[in-house]
């Protein structure tokens, strides 16, 4: 229909808001009809008044979000756009589930709604009636809020999210490390049409390159040195859930390509199986590296890159949404005594000073810096001289360590094989560990000793200490290239 002479139906109990969306609308030619009730808006919907909705969510007599499934079904072709001051991801999720065509935070921006009205009345109307089990969406009526902000940064991801909900669409979340990636994947699954199933989470930086075929798809048992039970992948235990794939940048070559033959095929084998498994797993992968910039190195698939990155969302760093540090900070100071701290509160000063910083580690720097400040500072509250202190100690000690990696290879081992075990949570790595990360070790070993002698194996195996034909085995198990054109002396 075309949106000229169009009848709009205004609901809010803000008298200024219902003033400002007469005169802009109705000098866009539009005729408007306005109300600061519900009852006065369900009256006009019941009688056939209007072509598109405009309503608040906080009204005296009814939230306007109740009214959303009566709407639907008694107008199933009435686009509703909601606007609400509570801007949490849960108002946007429930505006989406409950049928709005859209949802804007206020304050809202006047140009982005009347973009809005005229893309909702020029929308083809193909809207399917919400039936009685549809109506009341199984999500939380509290708010435990999944993610925490109201700056315009996060409403964007909100109104993204809230899109992708009823979808199994793959989808890509980039962003620095601390800004809350895995927050982003549980709150898709949690309130997704999967939220039923198993939320599966893997990181591909804590899994040794030998082991994570194995982690992900499982392997029967005999498959290699140490298989001695069959052992289920990550893919198999998400089934009919979401599979979370953190740090995808630092996926293997090899890895990668049997990652792609399963979302073209929509199966998998185990490690050394036979029969197909099909995957009934929604996947949402992670990273804070450049992916294009590891294609152009030839580090990462492009056409695995385009598969995973259906719907990318790109979390913004602190600094970018520095409007939301108080209510972080809030947050995290209401979690503290479930860890036996006491609740600390922030002052003017301080909280302006916190908004100053930069961030580098991001909203898990603000979470650590308020667990600090709980534990340290006897006060109840804390002002800018304890920020200040804090802040400074933390660029002193970062400066006077210098590079953190581990400085000798036990110590690098450790480190990796922490996170290794970390990222299985309370369960165990599968069977066969030992000789996996002895392969693991092995393989960048002979290769870089190879390297450092520039392929000559006689060589080599006289640094590693190895009998020449013990090098050769090794290079054949561990299929390890050999560089062309240096003379071998073999």
């Amino acid at each position: 229909m075309t949106d000229q002479r169009a009848s709009i139906l205004v609901a809010d109990d803000d008298r200024a808001i219902r003033t400002v969306l007469n005169q802009a609308l109705a000098r866009l030619g539009y005729d408007v009809k306005s109300t600061g009730t519900a009852a006065g808006l369900w009256q006009w919907v019941e009688e056939g008044e209007g072509d598109l909705v405009i309503t608040d969510v906080v009204m005296p007599d009814e939230n306007g979000l109740d009214m959303l499934p009566r709407i639907r079904r008694a107008r199933p072709d009435l686009r509703v756009i909601v606007m609400s001051a509570q801007n949490t991801l849960l108002t946007a999720v429930k505006a989406s589930e409950r049928g709005a065509f859209e949802y804007l935070p206020k304050p809202f921006d006047l140009n982005e709604l009347i973009a809005t009205v005229r893309k909702a009345l020029s929308a083809p109307t193909a809207a399917p009636v919400v039936t009685a089990d549809q109506a009341e969406p199984a999500l939380p009526t509290e708010e435990p809020l999944p993610l925490i902000g109201r700056s315009p940064a996060m409403q964007d991801i909100y109104r993204v999210l809230a899109r992708l909900m009823g979808t199994d669409l793959t989808v890509m979340i980039t962003g620095e490390s601390g800004t809350g990636k895995e927050l982003v994947a549980r709150a898709l699954h949690d309130y997704g049409k999967r939220r039923d199933g198993p939320f599966v989470a893997i990181n591909m930086a804590a899994i040794p390159r030998e082991l994570i075929e194995s982690e992900l798809f499982g392997h029967e048992k005999g498959a290699f040195t140490g298989a001695t039970v069959r052992a289920t992948g990550r893919f198999e235990q998400a089934q009919g859930g979401t599979l979370f794939l953190d740090e995808i940048g630092d996926m293997p070559l090899e890895a990668q390509t049997r990652l792609l033959r399963v979302l073209q095929e929509g199966e998998y084998t185990t490690v050394g199986g036979r029969l197909p498994i099909r995957a009934d797993v929604r996947i949402v992968a992670a990273t804070h590296r450049d992916l294009r910039q590891l294609i152009r190195q030839g580090l990462f698939r492009e056409d695995l890159f385009y598969r995973l990155n259906v719907v990318p969302i790109r979390l913004p760093a602190l600094r970018e949404r520095v409007e939301d540090v108080p209510d972080l900070a809030r947050h995290f100071f209401l979690q503290l005594p479930q860890e036996g701290l006491p609740i600390k509160h922030l002052d003017p000063g301080a909280l302006a000073r916190l908004q100053r910083y930069a961030w580098p580690g991001n909203v898990r720097e603000l979470e650590n810096l308020c667990r600090r400040l709980s534990a340290l500072y006897a006060e109840e509250t804390i002002g800018e001289e304890a920020i200040d202190a804090e802040l400074a100690d933390t660029v002193e000690r970062e400066t006077l360590s210098g590079d953190s990696s581990p400085d000798n290879l036990s110590s690098a081992v450790e480190h990796h094989l922490t996170l290794y075990f970390s990222a299985h949570q309370d369960g165990l790595p599968a069977p066969g560990l030992y000789d996996r990360i002895l392969r693991e070790v092995e393989r960048p070993l002979v290769t870089l000793c190879l390297n450092a002698t520039r392929g000559n194996q006689i060589k080599a195996a006289e640094v590693l200490g190895l009998n020449r034909n013990t090098l050769r085995k090794k290079i054949r198990e561990l299929d390890i290239p050999v560089i062309r054109g240096v003379r071998s002396d073999l």
